[in-house]
């Protein structure tokens, strides 16, 4: 079964700064567009950003725009998530997520358009 690890969530004051990493187990990303979707409690999940299989098309919620950075380094067979000017309504599990598009370069904010999860990452933020 296709999953990915996510790594490099924890607590952290307001204002600071995280950097999430996702990798797959037993496949590469490169066909793949990706997610990093959150969920705090109860809450309604939410895709706060995507990219493309190439990684030229990125979208953000409007509630992490300016703060957070959504990159891939297909190479390295990795995405990252960097996490700026963190508040603590960002508090939540973030979990990575990946759909199969080939040559369809889109991003997707549906969270039910992913067909494959990791495990999720908790983040913190709280003084």
């Amino acid at each position: 079964q296709l999953q990915l690890v996510e790594s490099g969530g924890g607590w952290v004051h307001p204002g600071g700064s995280l950097r999430l990493s996702c990798a797959p187990s037993r496949f590469t990303l490169g066909n793949y567009a990706l997610g990093w979707v959150r969920q705090a409690p109860g809450k309604e999940r939410e895709v706060v950003s995507c990219i493309s299989s190439n990684g030229e098309s990125k979208d953000y919620a409007d509630s992490v725009k300016g703060r957070f950075t959504i990159s891939r380094d297909n190479a390295e067979n990795r995405v990252y998530l960097q996490m700026n000017s963190l508040k603590p309504e960002d508090t939540a599990i973030y979990y990575c997520a990946a759909i199969r598009t080939g040559l369809n370069l889109k991003c997707y904010r549906d969270s039910g358009r992913y067909d494959y999860w990791g495990q999720g990452t908790q983040v913190t933020v709280s003084s």
